[in-house]
This record gives C-alpha cells, sequence and structure tokens, in this order.
C-alpha cells in the first residue's frame, strides 16, 4: 500500500472505532489488557493526525503541517517508548512489573528529550512530503552526544525488549510482528523510516484487536 492520506484516513477510520470496541471487551473480560487494547486506537489518532499532515500539504497550510507534524510526533517520540512498556507492566506477574515500569520510565526520558525541543527550537521538525511518504526529518538532542542510529536503536529497544521479553504469548507475538516491520523498513524504507515504522505498527495492532476481540480469549488467559 502507498502512503497517502487516504491510506492514512482509512487506517484511522478502522482503528479507532475497533479498537474501542476491543477496550470495551477488555474491561468486560480482564482489565489487564486495558492499556495493551488501548494501542490500537493511539495508533489509528496517529494515522488521522499523518493524513492531516497530507491535507495541510495539499492545502498548502504551514500552520496545518507544523501543528499536525507535532501532533504525529508525540506519538512516535513519546507515546510508544512510555505506552508500550506500561501497556507490557500490567500483563505480567507482580514479581516482574518493576522490569516494564522501568522501561516505561526510561523511554519517557528518551523520548522527552526528543520532543519538547521541538517547540523551543523552529527549525528542529522538518516535514518533506515525498512522492508516497512523508519524511520528518531535522535535529534531535541526542544528535549532540551520538549518532542518529545509536538514538535510533536507544528507541527499538525500549519499544520492542517489553514486548519480546514479555510472559504473555499475545505481546511477544506482537513484538515480533513489530521486528519484522522494522526488517522491512530497514530494507526499503529507510528514506521515510518514521513515517513507514509507525504505518506498519498500525498495521500490526490489527493483531491485538484480534486478540482482545477472539472469544473467549481473555477470559482463558485470566484463569
Amino acid at each position: 500500500m502507498c502512503f497517502s492520506a487516504e491510506a492514512s484516513f482509512a487506517a484511522a477510520a478502522i482503528l479507532v472505532p475497533a479498537g474501542a470496541i476491543g477496550l470495551h471487551r477488555a474491561y468486560q473480560s480482564d482489565r489487564r489488557y486495558l492499556a495493551f487494547a488501548a494501542l490500537p486506537v493511539y495508533f489509528g489518532l496517529q494515522q488521522l493526525f499523518e493524513g492531516l499532515v497530507w491535507t495541510g500539504g495539499r492545502l498548502g497550510n504551514e500552520l496545518w503541517i507544523e501543528n499536525f507534524s507535532l501532533g504525529y510526533m508525540f506519538f512516535s517520540w513519546l507515546a510508544w517508548p512510555v505506552w508500550v512498556p506500561f501497556s507490557a507492566y500490567f500483563m505480567e506477574p507482580c514479581k516482574r512489573r518493576h522490569v516494564y515500569l522501568a522501561f516505561s520510565i526510561l523511554g519517557g526520558m528518551v523520548g522527552a528529550m526528543q520532543y519538547f525541543p521541538y517547540f523551543a527550537h523552529e527549525r528542529w521538525l522538518v516535514t518533506k512530503f515525498l512522492d508516497h511518504a512523508i519524511s520528518y526529518e531535522g535535529t534531535v538532542l541526542f544528535d549532540f552526544i551520538m549518532r542518529r542510529e545509536m538514538t535510533y536503536a536507544l528507541y527499538l529497544f525500549v519499544v520492542i525488549a517489553p514486548l519480546v521479553t514479555s510472559s504473555n504469548p499475545s505481546a511477544r507475538t506482537f513484538g515480533y510482528l513489530i521486528i519484522a516491520v522494522v526488517i522491512v523498513v530497514f530494507l526499503f524504507f529507510q528514506f521515510a523510516y518514521i513515517s513507514a515504522f509507525c504505518f506498519g505498527g498500525a498495521l500490526m495492532s490489527t493483531y491485538i484487536l484480534y486478540t482482545v476481540l477472539r472469544p473467549p480469549a481473555l477470559e482463558a488467559r485470566s484463569t
């Protein structure tokens, strides 16, 4: 699928309402899965923001591009490295939870240091429109102390490690799917890696919907 406003809006139109249904299902069946079930909703909202970035580009509206790019990057830099470990935290036995809480705190520190400087430096976030993708470029704070590849390696570690080390099979499977997305992005979409990675994550989050909505999945795990 090519990347476009239509693709982003379609993903949002599917993930947000379906994710809301998944949240209701988790609330009724096993509330430990609420944070995990919320991920498709957040992916859907992020895709909505990217659709609005595309729309701003088509209209030539610089204010739209800037504001909705900041909204999009909030999910990219801050939400995922905090919420993904946070969702694993609730699904773990109590004796293992402190590890995932530490991941979430680390993710918040890393994400905040990359995201909040955008508000102090106008040109640190640069949005470029390609034929079938958006490239979010510019400067991040860690550029001053290490190579950009190391920044992304740290980011991916904080997001993926809590999933693949989880004792929950659904979390581990989702983690492996995210690894597959990373490989595809590395091989084919380096020119727009942030957009491609998040769009791939949105697609993979349909697995969460399958897991949460499949009856009687949650009841079986809670017994």
